[in-house]
Parts: structure tokens; C-alpha cells; sequence
């Protein structure tokens, strides 16, 4: 239902810092200023719909995203749908899944240590895995070291 047109487009989200996760989206083609947008999220089918508690707003006020705290990124995918009116007017919703863990950028590696010995020209350097809030075995992550001679 709603007129075509007016659904959102470009629908992003992103988890960074293990817990926060921001989702953006485009207000639709035909969307007027006076069509504003919801988004409910479900994080898992065992867990309740909710609606956003913190609008990201463009210049004429209509939610352009979403801000959450305290995610938990289960391997289970998560359900998002946007819907909205304008002037009394259903659009058109938005639905879409997402498996969480695919969308989490992860922090640089923690406590990055260097020590080099000038007599066996050799350097050996330690780090711990990044933080993150689903993955519990470091051996899971692949680094890429580069080394520049300054």
C-alpha cells in the first residue's frame, strides 16, 4: 500500500565501538516534506518489536535514521521495517533483514606493542584482538601488518 515512490531507499546500518549501531536511509523520490518515517527493529525472532528512541533528522524534520546503544549481535538475523504517512497518506514500508555481525566494523587492535633490537636487526611486535561483542576466539582474525622504513 501507499503511493510508489515514497518508501525510503538506500537503507544502511552500521555497529562500530561493539554496542552502538546507527541505520540511515533516503527519504523516497516522492516523498514530500511532510512525510515522516519509522522504523521498528526486531534484534531476533525470540525478542519484542520496538520503534526507534533516537531519530537521525534531516533540515525538514523527517527521521532520516536511527541511533542505538547496548546492540548484542547474536548469529541470528535481525528485522527492520520503515513505514511512515504523510498528511493522513500511508507510503509504502520497508522491510529488510540483516545478519548483525555483517554490518559491525571492528576497532583496531588493542595494546599494539614494538620492540626492535638494533644488534639482530629484528623486531617483534604484540597486540591483542579487537573488541567485539560476538566473536570469542582470536583465532578468527586475520591481520595485515605493513611496515614502512621512514
Amino acid at each position: 500500500a501507499g503511493m510508489n515512490g515514497t518508501a525510503i531507499e538506500n537503507f544502511v546500518c552500521v555497529i562500530f565501538n561493539v554496542s552502538f549501531m546507527n541505520c540511515t536511509w533516503h527519504v523516497g523520490r516522492t516523498a514530500t516534506e511532510d512525510t515522516q518515517y519509522f522504523l521498528y527493529w526486531r534484534p531476533s525472532m525470540e525478542e519484542d518489536v520496538t520503534e526507534c528512541q533516537n531519530y537521525i533528522k534531516d533540515n525538514c524534520g523527517r527521521h532520516t535514521g536511527c541511533q542505538f546503544q547496548n546492540v548484542t549481535i547474536e548469529n541470528k538475523y535481525a528485522g527492520f521495517l520503515v513505514n511512515g504517512s504523510r498528511s493522513g497518506e500511508n507510503i509504502q514500508s520497508y522491510k529488510k533483514n540483516i545478519m548483525l555481525y555483517q554490518i559491525e566494523k571492528l576497532t583496531p587492535p588493542l595494546n599494539v606493542t614494538v620492540n626492535c633490537t638494533e644488534a639482530s636487526h629484528r623486531c617483534t611486535i604484540l597486540w591483542q584482538p579487537p573488541r567485539t561483542s560476538h566473536v570469542k576466539d582470536s583465532s578468527c582474525f586475520k591481520y595485515e601488518i605493513v611496515i614502512e622504513n621512514k
